[in-house]
């Protein structure tokens, strides 16, 4: 079997080094199978110690001690320590501003000739940005991301049309760009269970800037109904705040972080909606787990929403809008049969993105690049 260099981010590693359990901590858990070894680089993690973490017996976690304005050359150090000692056949790339990946990658693939791909799995700002820095990252992506992508063997893309659209206006030709979900549901944890429904909506993912929490908290308070909000994150005390200045402790449970997958599972299937106000997306990963519970989504056009929503299948697509978001909102919940049908069609749709065979696709396809 083939060796492989992953370079990550700091979320991702974050998640792999922490007793969180999250979505890239799941996706190795599978994918390592398919590799003799895999070395993962990852940025320096505050209040985490650098050097080595092993998982599942051949996934070693390379944590920088340097920081992050330096990591370029600390990615160039250590990727030239690891390919002498094991010579990997392939190097994949999460890029995202301020490309200190890209520019690593370039430098180490000019000493070692491995073939490597760039992922992309979220255009920062785009469609929508949530404040100025987003606009900015935007822009720099826009200029910067042809020149990073001329060495790469592929640029791997999430979803099927958003990230692809921008990436062609950028630049990058078309047939450089391969299309490989990152959305990978284990069906035997996310799937209806029949529970009571406890809430009438629920908002699941990271308290940033970008998800439109303050989106969410404003149709709540319009539809004066019951939500949970399921995450944590850089605004949890300010969401805490407007909930308490707007008096809407009694229609909202600020939940924090579920422990795993099992326990997301569970608070989708007692909910009866969830919506996903984000501004701009790689996923959302919680879209499709929602529709493997039998939930149906609302969500705005980010990421993989539009490829997944079409034609009304499953969910809506809203706008950034509260009062959009909570007229839709009411006609669904007073609409049965159309309820019905969306929960029945959100199913089959999570039956694309079965979590071995997900997996094994993404596997199977990075190989051929070798």
């Amino acid at each position: 079997m083939a060796k492989l260099l992953m370079v990550t981010g700091l979320g991702s590693v974050k998640d792999l080094v922490s007793d969180k359990r999250g979505a890239f901590y799941n996706t190795l858990e599978e994918f390592h199978k398919y590799w003799e070894r895999i070395d993962i680089i990852a940025p320096r993690v505050r209040g985490h110690k650098s050097g080595i973490t092993e998982l599942f017996g051949n996934v070693f976690i390379h944590v920088s001690r340097w920081p992050l304005i330096l990591h370029p050359f600390w990615f160039l150090k250590k990727g030239i320590e690891i390919y002498r000692a094991q010579k990997f056949d392939l190097m994949t790339v999460q890029e995202y501003p301020p490309f200190y990946n890209g520019l690593g990658a370039k430098l180490l693939e000019k000493l070692i000739k491995v073939p490597y791909i760039i992922e992309i799995h979220h255009i920062v700002g785009y469609p929508k940005a949530a404040n100025i820095k987003e606009e900015i990252y935007r822009s720099l992506m826009k200029i910067f991301i042809e020149w990073d992508s001329r060495k790469t063997k592929a640029v791997r893309v999430v979803n099927q049309d958003q990230v692809p659209q921008f990436l062609i206006e950028a630049g990058i030709p078309k047939e450089k760009i391969i299309y490989i979900s990152s959305l990978y549901i284990d069906l035997d944890i996310f799937k209806p269970t029949g529970i009571s429904k406890d809430y009438d909506l629920i908002f699941v993912g990271r308290l940033e800037a970008n998800k439109g929490v303050d989106l969410f908290l404003e149709t709540v308070e319009k539809l004066n109904c019951k939500a949970i909000i399921v995450g944590d994150g850089a605004l949890k005390n300010e969401i805490k705040l407007k909930i308490e200045n707007w008096k809407l402790q009694d229609n909202i449970l600020l939940y924090g972080w579920a422990k795993d997958q099992r326990e997301i599972a569970e608070l989708l299937n007692k909910s009866r909606i969830l919506v996903m106000p984000s501004y701009n997306e790689g996923g959302p990963r919680a879209v499709v787990e929602a529709l493997a519970c039998g939930v149906p989504v609302l969500a705005t056009p980010v990421g993989i929403v539009p490829d997944l929503l079409k034609n009304g299948l499953g969910g809506e697509i809203i706008a950034w809008d509260a009062n959009d978001m909570a007229s839709k909102i009411r006609a669904l919940l007073s609409d049965f049969e159309r309820y019905q049908k969306y929960s029945q069609k959100g199913l089959e749709i999570a039956r694309k993105f079965e979590k071995k065979a997900a997996i094994r696709n993404y596997a199977d396809k990075l190989k051929l690049l070798i």
